[in-house]
C-alpha cells in the first residue's frame, strides 16, 4: 500500500520553502511515522485519507467538491489516526482537534497547547479545499459531473389506471427542461433574485429600513441591484497557467458575473478593471504569485468569499474595508503581516474588514458640485436689476437620522464617518452655507430637531415647523425622541407663517368613505406611519404667498401601490388646503398683494424624498396628472375610487430636475444608485432658475456608497431657484374717447 510522500495541492510550494526538511513530516497523508498507538485493521487498500480533523463540507458559499471517483480524497478517513495538520507551508495554529492524551506530542512545528479557533477553524478548512481543487477546470468539471442524469437500472412501476392530465400551458417543469441549453457553460447558474421582487419575508425583516428605495445593505433576503441577465454567471478559468490578464481583457465585460475562479495560474497581478465585475459574490485568486491585490477589490461590495490563499501577499489594501458583506477572506499561505493576520485568526474575517474600514485613509475630497442655470447670464442680470422680481429657492434633503445609521446597514462606512456626531457637523455646514429661504429635511429625530436643529439654524435667521411620524404617540417620553419626521425652515426675516398642516397618510385614509375598510387598507397603508407638513407662508414685503410641502413616502418596492396612495392622498389634502388659503383675504399692510381667484394660482413647491424612480406611477402621477385606475403600481389592490377612476390633480406639477435632465441619482448605495428625491413646482406661477449640480462621476467611480468622509447621509441635497410669475391681470378694453 503506498501513500504519497506529500500534498499533491502544494507540491509546487514545499520545494522552495526554508522549513522544507522532512517532507514524510510535513504531509498531511503520512503514516505511523511517530505514532505508538494500534492501527486498526482496513478491509481494503485506497488512496490516502484527507487531513483529519477537516471534514469536507462548506457553508454555503461554495459547492460542496464533487470528486471524480478515482480522487484520493474520496476515501474515508483511517480511524483513531492522528496526523500533524500542515495547510500551509507557512507557520499556522494547530488544528484543534488532537485527543487529550496527544496533546504535545504532534510532529515538530505545531503547538499542541494552542486553541484555534472556530474562525481559523473554516479558513483552514476552505484552504484544504481550495488546494484540492488545482487541476484545470476543476469545478466546471465537477459541476458538470452533479449536473448529468443518473440512468437508474430499474424498472420503474407504474399505475396502469393512472389518467394523464390533459396538455396545458401551465404544465409542471419537468427535469429535461431545467438542463442547461446547449453551448451553456459548465457551471450552471444561479437564480439571482430581481431588484422590484421583494417578498413580504424580506421587507417584515426590516420594517424600519430609512428610506432607500431596496432593503437594507446587509445580509440577504435582500433586493439588490440585479446583474445583467445571462445564461450562466459563473466562469471557471483555474488551473490553466494563464500568466497575465491585461486590462483590456474581454473578461472584464462580463459584468453578469457572480462566481468567478482564476486560482492556481501563474498571475502576477490583478488588473484594476476587475472593479467592473460589481456583481461578483466569490473570487478565487488563490494559488498564484500574487504580492498585492489591487485596492478597487474593495468595489466589489457584493463579494461574501474572496480566497488568496498560498500567494506571496504580506499586507492588504485598505480600501477592502468597504467589503461589508465579505464572509471569509482566505489568508493562510501567504507571509501575511501578523497583525493582519492574527485578526483573522482570533476574531474572523469581519474584524479584519472592520480593521482596513476604520484604519483606511480619507480619500480626496469631490470638486464641489456646480449649479447649471437655466436661463442666460444676460437674463439672470435683467432679473436681477428688475425690482418687481420675486425669486425664492428651496433646498431638500433626507439626513439620515442617528438611529438609522448603523453598521448593519451601512456596513461599508467607517464608523467615525457614520457617527452622529461627525455627521451633523457636515449637515449642519452643508445647509448652511447654501442659504436658501426653505429648507425641507426628513428623516430629523425629535432630540436632534430640538437640541440641535433649532439652535444653530435660529441663529441663522430660520423658523421651523416639525411634525414626527405617527408612532410617537405610542411611545414613552424617551422613546418618542427617538422618532424621526420632516422638519421645515424658512427665513423668517422674508416670510411670514399664515398656517401648518400636519399630514398622517395613515389617518387621512381612514377618514375617507370610499376606502372599504378592507384587509389592503389595514394590511398595506394603515400599517404606515409616513407624513408630510404643509407650511403656507407669506412674503412679507410683497404679500406673494406660497404653499410649501415637505414629504417623506414609504420605502419598499414591494409596496408601489401604497407609495402611489400616500402620493395620491398628499395631493388631495395639499388641493383642499390650497383652495382655503386663496379664500384669505390679503394682510391690510400689504395693499399690493396679489389676489388669488382659485388655489392653483398660488405658487406651490413640494419636497420630499419620495422613494420613487423617474419609470414610477409616482413620477408619473405628479407628472402628468393623471394616472389610470389598472395602473401597474396599485398591483391589483382596491382603493376606492383611486382604483376604479383613477388619479388626477390640476396642480400642474414639473419637477426642478427635470428642466436640467433630471440626476442620474439623488441616493447611492452599493445596492442602489438612482434618484427618488424631487423638487416638484407649479409650472403656472413658478419657473426655475438654476438646480444645484450632481456629484463630480469621477468621485463617485472611486467610492462605493454614501454615506463616507465627504456625504454624511446616503442621500444628496437638492436645491432649486425659482422666480415667481405674477399672475397676469385680465387684458383692459380700450375705452371710447
Amino acid at each position: 500500500m503506498f501513500y504519497p510522500s506529500q500534498s499533491p495541492a502544494i507540491s509546487h510550494k514545499l520545494a522552495n520553502h526554508p522549513h522544507h526538511v522532512n517532507v514524510q513530516d510535513q504531509s498531511p497523508w503520512s503514516r505511523n511515522v511517530n505514532h505508538t498507538h494500534t492501527h486498526h485493521p482496513q478491509q481494503s487498500i485506497g488512496p490516502p485519507p484527507p487531513s483529519p480533523g477537516y471534514p469536507l463540507y462548506t457553508n454555503g458559499a461554495v459547492n460542496p467538491i464533487q470528486h471524480h471517483s478515482h480522487h484520493p480524497l474520496s476515501h474515508p478517513p483511517l480511524p483513531h489516526h492522528q496526523h500533524q495538520n500542515s495547510l500551509s507551508h507557512y507557520p499556522s495554529p494547530p488544528n484543534g482537534h488532537i485527543h487529550p492524551q496527544h496533546m504535545g506530542q504532534g510532529s515538530p512545528g505545531s503547538v499542541g497547547s494552542q486553541i484555534i479557533t472556530p474562525h481559523w477553524q473554516q479558513q483552514l478548512l476552505k484552504c484544504e479545499m481550495i488546494r484540492s481543487s488545482r487541476s484545470s477546470h476543476h469545478r466546471a468539471r465537477a459541476s458538470a459531473m452533479a449536473s448529468r442524469t443518473v440512468i437508474k437500472s430499474a424498472i420503474p412501476i407504474t399505475n396502469p389506471n393512472l389518467v394523464k392530465p390533459s396538455t396545458s400551458t401551465n404544465t409542471d417543469i419537468t427535469e429535461s427542461s431545467l438542463k442547461d441549453p446547449p453551448g451553456t457553460p459548465a457551471l450552471s447558474s444561479t437564480p439571482v433574485s430581481s431588484a422590484g421582487e421583494s417578498s413580504p419575508g424580506a421587507a417584515n425583516a426590516v420594517v424600519n429600513h430609512p428610506s432607500s428605495t431596496v432593503a437594507p445593505i446587509a445580509e440577504a433576503p435582500r433586493p439588490t441591484a440585479k446583474p445583467p441577465q445571462n445564461t450562466w454567471n459563473s466562469l471557471d478559468m483555474g488551473g490553466i497557467n494563464i500568466k497575465t490578464i491585461p486590462p483590456s481583457s474581454g473578461l472584464f465585460t462580463f459584468t453578469f458575473l457572480i462566481n468567478l475562479y482564476l486560482n492556481h495560474n501563474a498571475l502576477t497581478s490583478i488588473p484594476a478593471a476587475i472593479a467592473k465585475l460589481r456583481h461578483l459574490e466569490l473570487l478565487d485568486l488563490s494559488g498564484n504569485n500574487l504580492s498585492t491585490v489591487p485596492a478597487e477589490l474593495g468595489m466589489l461590495t457584493q463579494l461574501k468569499e474572496l480566497y488568496l490563499f498560498d500567494n506571496h501577499i504580506v499586507t492588504l489594501p485598505p480600501e477592502l474595508g468597504s467589503l461589508h458583506q465579505l464572509q471569509t477572506i482566505g489568508v493562510e499561505g501567504n507571509p501575511m503581516d501578523t497583525a493582519l493576520k492574527g485578526i483573522v485568526q482570533k476574531d474572523g474575517t469581519s474584524a479584519l474588514i472592520s480593521y482596513l474600514r476604520d484604519s483606511c485613509p480619507v480619500p480626496s475630497p469631490p470638486p464641489e458640485r456646480l449649479w447649471k442655470s437655466l436661463i442666460s447670464p444676460q437674463e439672470r442680470e435683467a432679473l436681477a436689476t428688475d425690482p418687481a422680481t420675486e425669486t425664492l429657492s428651496a433646498l431638500c434633503y433626507n439626513i439620515l437620522c442617528e438611529k438609522y445609521a448603523t453598521e448593519r446597514l451601512y456596513g461599508y462606512t467607517p464608523s467615525w464617518a457614520l457617527n452622529w456626531d461627525y455627521r451633523k457637523e457636515l449637515i449642519l455646514t452643508e445647509i448652511m452655507n447654501y442659504d436658501t429661504d426653505f429648507l425641507c429635511l426628513q428623516e430629523v429625530d425629535i432630540a436632534q430637531y430640538e437640541d440641535y436643529f433649532v439652535k444653530h439654524l435660529q441663529g441663522q435667521g430660520y423658523e421651523g415647523i416639525y411634525w414626527p411620524k405617527s408612532r410617537y404617540k405610542t411611545m414613552s417620553d424617551a422613546d418618542r425622541r427617538q422618532v424621526d419626521g420632516c422638519a421645515t425652515f424658512y427665513k423668517a426675516d422674508k416670510y411670514s407663517l399664515v398656517e401648518r398642516h400636519n399630514i398622517e397618510f395613515a389617518t387621512v385614509a381612514m377618514q375617507r368613505t370610499d376606502f372599504k375598510k378592507t384587509d389592503d387598507m389595514f394590511n398595506r397603508v394603515l400599517g404606515k406611519d409616513h407624513i408630510a407638513v404643509v407650511c403656507l407662508l407669506e412674503v412679507k414685503e410683497t404679500g406673494t404667498r406660497v404653499i410649501l410641502a415637505n414629504a417623506h413616502v414609504h420605502w419598499d418596492p414591494a409596496y408601489r401601490d401604497v407609495k402611489l396612495v400616500q402620493v395620491a392622498l398628499l395631493v388631495d389634502e395639499i388641493e383642499k388646503i390650497a383652495t382655503n388659503f386663496a379664500r384669505l383675504p390679503p394682510r391690510p399692510d400689504t395693499p399690493r398683494a396679489p389676489v388669488y381667484s382659485d388655489g392653483t394660482k398660488i405658487p406651490l413647491i413640494i419636497c420630499g424624498d419620495f422613494n420613487s424612480v423617474p419609470s414610477s406611477g409616482v413620477y408619473e402621477f405628479l407628472a402628468n396628472g393623471s394616472v389610470p385606475p389598472d395602473h401597474p403600481d396599485f398591483m391589483s389592490h382596491l382603493y376606492g375610487r383611486y382604483t376604479t377612476d383613477g388619479l388626477r390633480h390640476r396642480l400642474g406639477l414639473k419637477s426642478a430636475n427635470a428642466a436640467a435632465g433630471e440626476f442620474p441619482l439623488t441616493n447611492y448605495t452599493p445596492s442602489y444608485q438612482g434618484e427618488i428625491d424631487y423638487i416638484w413646482y407649479s409650472t403656472a406661477n413658478l419657473a426655475v432658475n438654476a438646480v444645484l449640480g450632481e456629484v463630480d462621476r469621477g468621485y463617485l467611480e472611486k467610492v462605493v456608497g454614501f454615506p463616507n468622509a465627504h456625504f454624511p447621509s446616503d442621500h444628496i441635497c437638492i436645491i432649486s431657484e425659482f422666480r415667481v410669475k405674477p399672475p397676469r391681470p385680465p387684458a383692459l378694453l380700450p375705452t371710447a374717447s
